[in-house]
C-alpha cells in the first residue's frame, strides 16, 4: 500500500482533508543537484541510465516534497524508439536533423518493439518503485501523438509549428499514418509502464493548442482518445492539453479520470466547461513562482478555495521554469500541505 495516496484518492474524486501537490518537471532543471548531474551526462544518457532517471526523479520527493513522482524522461523518447534521430542540443533544444516531409519519411518510421527499444524506461521504473518504497505514487507519461508529430515534421521547437501544420493540411493521408504509428507506439509503451508499476499515466499534449477547435478533433483529440480506451481500464489516466480549453467538454467524456488545464483558465471556467465532476489539474502560472515566498502561499491558497479542495489536484499550468529559486517551488507546495478548507 502507497503510505501517501492523496494523489490517488483525488484522481477517483474521494473526499481528502487537502488536495494533492505536484509539478510537471519538478525532477529537475530547478534543483542544484540536478545541475550537477547535468554538467556530468548529456541529457539523453540521464534518460536511458535507469540509475540516474531514478535519482532524478526521487530527488523532488526528498527536496520539496510532493505527493507523487513523475519519472524523469522525456516525451522524444518515442520518435527515436521509431527510427526519428533526435538530439538535444543546448541552447535549442530538440533538433530532429532529418524530420518527416514527405509519404516516403513516413514509410520509414517503424512502430518499434519496446522491451528492445525502450527497456530502459521500464528498468527506470522499477528502480524508482522500490526507491520510493511505497512512500507516493509515480506518474508515467507520454506525449500526444500530435505533439509528438509537431517535433518530428517541424525539425525543432516553434512558435507555431507551421511546417507540421503545412504538412497535416497539404498531405493528410500520410499525416494520418503518422499519426497513428504514434498512437500504436504510444499505447504499446504507456501499457509497459503500467505493467513495469506506474500507478497512473499522463497524456501531455503539449501543442494542441497550435489547432483550431476543428483541427484538433481532426489531427489531435482522436488518436488521444484512442490511448485513453486503450489504457482506462488499467490505470488512472489524466489528459493534459495545453491551450485546449475548448475541448474540455469532451476531454471530460472520455474515459480519462483528470483533466490539466493551464493558467489562461479560470478555476471557474474550467469547471464549467469539463462539466463539474471530472477531477481538475493546475493551473498556477509557472512565472508566477518568482513571486515572493509569502505571495506564492497565499495565491496557491485563493486557487485551491476557488477549485475546491475534492477533485483537484494542485499543479501548475505547464513545467517549472529553470531558475525558480528552490525555496519559491518549496513555498508552492507547503501552502498546500498547510491547507485548511475555511
Amino acid at each position: 500500500m502507497i503510505k501517501n495516496d492523496l494523489f490517488l484518492k483525488a484522481l477517483k474524486g474521494e473526499t481528502v482533508e487537502r488536495p494533492p501537490v505536484w509539478m510537471m518537471r519538478q525532477a529537475g532543471r530547478y534543483l542544484p543537484d540536478f545541475m550537477k548531474l547535468k554538467e556530468k551526462y548529456d541529457f539523453f544518457t540521464r534518460c536511458r541510465t535507469p540509475e540516474l532517471a531514478t535519482e532524478i526523479t526521487v530527488m523532488p520527493i526528498h527536496q520539496i516534497g510532493t505527493d507523487a513522482a513523475i519519472l524523469f524522461s522525456d516525451i522524444l523518447v518515442i520518435p527515436q524508439a521509431m527510427n526519428i534521430e533526435v538530439e538535444m542540443k543546448p541552447g535549442v533544444g530538440p533538433w530532429l536533423p532529418n524530420p518527416i516531409r514527405t509519404s516516403k519519411d513516413v514509410d520509414n518510421v517503424i512502430v518499434p518493439d519496446i522491451e528492445e527499444t525502450l527497456g530502459y524506461v521500464m528498468d527506470a521504473i522499477k528502480m524508482t518503485k522500490q526507491e520510493l518504497n511505497n512512500e507516493v505514487p509515480l506518474i508515467g507519461f507520454a506525449g500526444s501523438p500530435w505533439t509528438i508529430l509537431c517535433y518530428a515534421v517541424q525539425g525543432q521547437g516553434s512558435k507555431n509549428f507551421d511546417k507540421a501544420k503545412k504538412f497535416c493540411f497539404t498531405n493528410p493521408v500520410a499525416a494520418h499514418q503518422l499519426l497513428q504509428k504514434i498512437t500504436d507506439t504510444t499505447i504499446a509503451y504507456l501499457k509497459a509502464k503500467v505493467a513495469a508499476g506506474v500507478d497512473a499515466v499522463q497524456i501531455f499534449d503539449s501543442w494542441g493548442g497550435m489547432l483550431s477547435p476543428v483541427d484538433y478533433q481532426e489531427f489531435s483529440w482522436k488518436y488521444i482518445q484512442q490511448i485513453i480506451d486503450a489504457l482506462k481500464d488499467e490505470i488512472p489516466v489524466i489528459a493534459f492539453g495545453k491551450g485546449c480549453w475548448f475541448a474540455l467538454h469532451e476531454m471530460a467524456n472520455s474515459g480519462a479520470l483528470a483533466l490539466g488545464v493551464d493558467w489562461t483558465l479560470s478555476a471557474r471556467n474550467a469547471r464549467y466547461l469539463s462539466g463539474g465532476k471530472i477531477t481538475l489539474q493546475g493551473n498556477f502560472d509557472p512565472s508566477r513562482l518568482y513571486s515572493p515566498p509569502a505571495e506564492i502561499k497565499k495565491m496557491v491558497t485563493q486557487m485551491i478555495n476557488e477549485f475546491g479542495k475534492d477533485s483537484y489536484i494542485v499543479n501548475l499550468g505547464h513545467g517549472i521554469l529553470p531558475n525558480i529559486p528552490v525555496e519559491n517551488a518549496k513555498a508552492f507546495v507547503d501552502a498546500v500541505k498547510e491547507y485548511k478548507a475555511n
